[in-house]
């Protein structure tokens, strides 16, 4: 029988040489891709929050100043919240209506002039939530929501005013000062200050999912154009907060409705 002799095939040096290169290149690129990954989205969970929020307060602030420092707002039931300020109208509509308690005995409040667009002219605050921030005309991105503002929807009532003032705000990032509206309960005190009064709103109603369209529920008379058309169907004095939902999405909104419940004159 003839014997086999082995063959031994050694690799040529240069091929070796250039595979390891080729290796070493390509996890070098997958490092410095998950690192600008990683860095992405530092600035978008942690750096825009940051930015946004400190923009926001040092509105806040500058607003307060500008109106002598800040109020408080009266509530029948609870001892004195901070107020927010009102949100753009329209109309120079007064304010009226039976479930107003004007601290000036009349129940009646002029409406204030219309801000110029990415205006900041009021401020929001929520007890629940620890929430305060600035109000500005409009809901662009850019001018308004990535500031940390919340923005007020145009054509929608003023604050205390016949009808709904609607206001949406971001979720996630930038601020996200509507992060936790979902954890708002019936008989919560929001206020809303104006350079002129504080008006008190009591969240009632909460549509946890509907479609970005359905624009029925910042109507004057807020209510959902999906079945089984959650709202309300009478007329009055409404605040109705908007956000995206689930958290980190933008498929769907979340809704906080509430109604004026006291005013008081600065």
């Amino acid at each position: 029988m003839r014997e086999r002799i082995p063959v031994v095939v050694q690799r040529d040096a240069r091929g070796r040489r250039a595979a390891a290169r080729g290796l070493w290149t390509g996890a070098e690129l997958v490092v410095t891709l998950g690192v600008v990954l990683l860095l992405l989205v530092a600035h978008q969970l942690w750096w825009t929050n940051r930015q946004a929020r400190a923009e926001a307060a040092d509105t806040v602030h500058a607003l307060e100043r500008d109106w002598g420092g800040p109020e408080r707002a009266s509530d029948p039931a609870e001892p004195a919240q901070d107020t927010p300020e009102p949100l753009d109208v329209d109309d120079d509509t007064p304010v009226v209506g039976e479930e107003q308690t004007g601290g000036d005995g009349g129940g009646r409040t002029a409406a204030a002039p219309a801000p110029r667009r990415s205006q900041a002219y009021a401020v929001l605050r929520i007890p629940r939530i620890g929430l305060t921030a600035p109000v500005a005309q409009g809901v662009s991105k850019r001018g308004v929501l990535d500031k940390g503002y919340a923005g007020h929807y145009p054509g929608t009532a003023q604050p205390g005013g016949a009808g709904n003032f609607a206001l949406a705000g971001h979720r996630n990032t930038h601020g996200e000062p509507f992060r936790h509206i979902n954890r708002l309960r019936p008989g919560d005190p929001i206020t809303v200050e104006t350079r002129d009064a504080v008006y008190t709103y009591t969240v009632d109603k909460t549509l946890a999912r509907t479609q970005p369209g359905d624009s029925g529920v910042i109507a004057a008379v807020p209510r959902s154009n999906a079945k089984p058309y959650p709202g309300y169907r009478t007329a009055g004095s409404y605040l109705t907060l908007t956000t995206c939902t689930p958290e980190f999405t933008s498929r769907y909104r979340l809704v906080v409705w509430g109604k004026l419940s006291g005013v008081r004159q600065r």
